[in-house]
């Protein structure tokens, strides 16, 4: 028997958004994950608010709304407010209900500067790591250390000079043409106009420099889970200098060993970490100069490991790079950038994790 093509609604529904879910879908272990952190900043978020006035957007929700953009590759906040508006999962997951109208895109705006003051981002990044540390996942003594160029929000046509007139430019208001061609640019003589904290850097001769900043991750072998996060400006030094930053903060602790490419066998780092007591596992350069690791080093079994493991802190940016959004910064400033950066790294643990818990969790209520 034909079926009636009814398009009216029914004018009562029984069903919740937990219904249109499935069981096993992968966000659901995300989601509980990132609650329990959201739950534990409620301290946080309550300093964040005055205590009279119109309710705001929950920052609970802005977070869950940042993760999903970052999890499911969306481009803008404008799209990620559209989707929000008809996409169930989208809504299930950040905490809106059927009848819920989405916010406007530039709420993330407006609460942008309060999340930095906050340093909401690290701490949900420490809040999450604190999840995986009571369930046994991280390495106390094996760590990996490496660094990725975040492409900025400004383009080469942007640098102008710090001092004395600006380039001739022409064609249209929205692409003009400038001609530098010719011209020497050094950090010293140019600045961005659009974005002054970014800086030209290239890690390849190979390369053009673009404007960009420094990413920067420490990572322990066990579970290939990040366990520290900068962003600096894009500089020759920053990689070795935030690395031994982060590994101060693990040093002192026993015997730690610390993985890393070819970049990091360099006298400052490598002094730097046996001054730490941090074993520096480092491949060894081959390019002409003398390498500062030797068979004291390379002999040990562990050495051998380490340089297998190190390489897993690639997928980190890469999920960032190629699902996240560190393709190209959409935001400008340093404390705002560092931001974006610290989320992907921490959806990226959220990910993994989900994964590496094998004990079945029992599902959220909604």
């Amino acid at each position: 028997m034909r079926g009636a093509d009814v398009t009216q609604e029914s004018l009562f529904t029984f069903k919740q958004l937990n219904d249109f879910v499935p069981a096993d879908h992968p966000l659901r272990p995300i989601r509980e994950m990132l609650n329990t952190a959201l739950k534990a900043m409620d301290g946080t978020f309550a300093q964040m608010y005055a205590h009279n006035g119109r309710e705001s957007i929950p920052p609970e929700r802005l977070l869950r709304a940042l993760t999903l953009q970052v999890l499911y590759s969306i481009r803008s906040e404008r799209q990620l407010c559209e989707q929000l508006q008809y996409n169930l999962l989208f809504r299930w997951f950040v905490g809106l209900t059927l009848e819920d109208s989405a916010w406007d895109h530039s709420s993330f705006t407006k609460n942008r500067d309060r999340l930095i003051d906050f340093d909401v981002m690290r701490d949900l990044f420490g809040r999450v790591l604190e999840q995986a540390r009571s369930e046994g996942l991280l390495s106390k003594e094996h760590f990996s250390v490496d660094g990725t160029l975040i492409k900025a929000w400004a383009s080469q046509k942007s640098f102008v000079p710090r001092k004395g007139p600006k380039p001739p430019r022409g064609g249209s208001r929205s692409n003009p043409e400038v001609d530098f061609k010719g011209t020497r640019r050094t950090r010293e003589t140019h600045v961005s106009s659009s974005d002054p904290d970014a800086l030209l850097f290239t890690k390849s001769r190979k390369a053009g420099a673009i404007p960009a900043y420094m990413g920067h991750v420490l990572m322990e072998n066990r579970s290939a889970l990040a366990i520290d996060v900068r962003l600096t400006p894009a500089e020759g030094t920053a990689e070795r200098e935030a690395a031994l930053e982060m590994l101060a903060a693990k040093a002192g602790r026993g015997r730690i060993t610390v993985g890393a490419d070819k970049a990091y066998d360099h006298a400052a780092f490598v002094d730097g970490c046996r001054a730490m007591k941090v074993v520096p596992h480092v491949a060894q350069n081959d390019t002409g100069r003398s390498s500062r690791i030797d068979g004291r080093t390379t002999r040990h079994e562990g050495y051998g490991l380490s340089q297998i493991a190190r390489k897993l802190i690639e997928t980190i940016f890469g999920d960032g790079k190629q699902h996240g959004t560190l393709r190209q910064l959409k935001v400008r400033g340093l404390e705002k950038a560092e931001g974006v950066f610290i989320l992907n790294v921490a959806v990226a643990n959220l990910r993994r994790m989900a994964r590496l818990i094998v004990e079945p969790r029992p599902l959220a209520a909604g």
